[in-house]
């Protein structure tokens, strides 16, 4: 069993979701390279699961193209998607339809480009198709490049219809003109008195992204936090149960040296190879706080899988820590603190506690992978001076790593850190995949492959912190 699906053979790329009679229809674009064994079938590929952690054997559609959306009107499903061109590079909008989700019609005829007067040909895809009923007809947001004085062109494209098969271009529904990349895998929904739209982009930033307004037309507000998740997440969109909404994205895997990032090539991990096009299946759990902004915390199916708790012994390394049952703490103003446990991380499993800092706290880590003498591991740094969460991974402790690293941040989440304030936190482990959620409210996304069967840790810098709650969990029986 996994806790974040991955096929085998392959990755899981942008995904489709859908769902209905309580169960997740979710379509996806498959990555297969580099595998080439008779069992590979390319195009779009439908998993089915009730709880997001449990699913059934995937099956291919025989949709050949990019991302789309699925939806269903009177009794019979529409599928959109998106086609290629090259030489010179075109983007084309697709249709089919169906009655089980399995066997499609295609219209070829309805296959339809932009409108060049308002927008480039070279990006329309990544259709999603809505019902507005404030317009009283279908509006279809797409992956675009409006016209423009620069090269700052990237823009959520609309189009609109009354019958779901001819349609009318419009002007932009979101044109910054702020991101050279075209807004990938666009989400539009509406929920608590908010519009919220939800795309990728993967030039100046690299992340899912959102903007909410009062109105379906805008004006678009940028909210302080707009991203669900760091690098390490991507091409995600939304889907509700009726009760709770989640974001699919991918994890990705980390199996190339694309870009000769290694600079020795006879080093046998994956952490410093660079990151590939799809990975594992992540889905987050989104809510809105008071003021409209969303959060992110853990699908409800991980704890109801992780059922047996292991009992966590420590060993102090510097510091004055006390330490009892399901609590450690230490105060070292002037220098840094480490423990170390005496249980290895499991390949499946959750670390979580609850944790709170005095004033003046440099900062503060929670260790996945740490060896004996407290070096080398995957360290998730709490820095309540920048307000953020920090990963730093084993290379950056290596020389090998201060001679790759031009920057000093690997990845980072901001987070409100406050002192005196009881703050929770889960590490979900999945064998490369690590999943972190700070507070119900923050995500962050990570892929590290080169260490295993070592220890968890906890570090102080200059400072006093109090880790409460401390709970290892593991899977239970199926």
């Amino acid at each position: 069993m996994q806790l974040f699906y991955t096929p085998d053979h392959a990755r899981v790329g942008d995904v489709i979701p859908y769902y209905e009679n309580g169960e997740f229809k979710l379509f996806y674009l498959k990555n297969w390279n580099p595998y080439f064994g008779s069992d590979k079938t390319y195009g779009w590929h439908l998993l089915t699961t009730k709880d997001l952690i449990h699913y059934e054997s995937e099956t291919a559609i025989g949709i050949l193209g990019g991302t789309g959306c699925i939806i269903k009107v009177e009794g019979l499903y529409h599928l959109y998607y998106c086609v290629f061109e090259d030489q010179p590079q075109r983007q084309y909008v697709c249709h089919a339809t169906s009655t089980d989700l399995t066997n499609w019609t295609k219209y070829p005829d309805e296959t339809f480009g932009p409108d060049e007067s308002i927008y480039l040909l070279t990006d329309w895809r990544d259709p999603h198709v809505i019902w507005n009923e404030e317009e009283k007809c279908w509006w279809m947001i797409l992956c675009a490049q409006n016209q423009g004085n620069t090269k700052r062109r990237g823009c959520v494209g609309l189009c609109k219809s009354a019958d779901l098969h001819h349609w009318t271009c419009c002007e932009p529904l979101y044109a910054p003109q702020s991101s050279m990349s075209a807004y990938e895998c666009p989400d539009l929904f509406y929920m608590n008195g908010w519009w919220y739209l939800v795309f990728s982009q993967f030039t100046d930033r690299f992340q899912t992204l959102y903007r909410m307004s009062r109105s379906c037309n805008g004006p678009w507000i940028c909210p302080k936090t707009d991203s669900f998740d760091g690098r390490a997440f991507y091409a995600a969109k939304t889907c509700s149960d009726g009760e709770h909404r989640y974001i699919f994205g991918w994890n990705p895997t980390r199996t190339q040296n694309t870009w000769n990032f290694d600079p020795d090539p006879t080093h046998e991990g994956y952490d410093y190879k660079t990151y590939d096009w799809g990975g594992s299946l992540v889905p987050h759990e989104i809510y809105a706080r008071e003021d409209g902004t969303l959060a992110v915390r853990s699908n409800p199916a991980l704890k109801k899988a992780l059922t047996v708790s292991n009992e966590i012994k420590w060993i102090p390394l510097n510091g004055d820590w006390k330490v009892d049952q399901t609590s450690v703490n230490v105060d070292s103003p002037i220098a840094y603190a480490s423990i170390i446990s005496e249980n290895d991380v499991p390949h499946q499993g959750c670390l979580s506690l609850d944790f709170t800092f005095t004033p003046g706290t440099e900062r503060f880590a929670v260790v996945l992978q740490a060896d004996q003498e407290f070096a080398r591991g995957y360290y998730f740094y709490l820095d309540p001076k920048r307000q953020r969460i920090e990963y730093k991974s084993a290379i950056r402790m290596h020389e090998q790593g201060g001679w790759t690293f031009q920057y000093d941040v690997e990845l980072e989440r901001p987070v409100e850190l406050i002192p005196n304030q009881t703050y929770s936190m889960e590490i979900f482990v999945d064998e490369s995949v690590m999943e972190v959620y700070v507070n119900d409210e923050v995500a962050m996304s990570v892929r590290a492959y080169d260490l295993h069967d070592r220890k968890f840790g906890l570090a102080v810098s200059d400072g006093a912190v109090k880790f409460e709650n401390v709970k290892l969990t593991t899977l239970g029986e199926l």
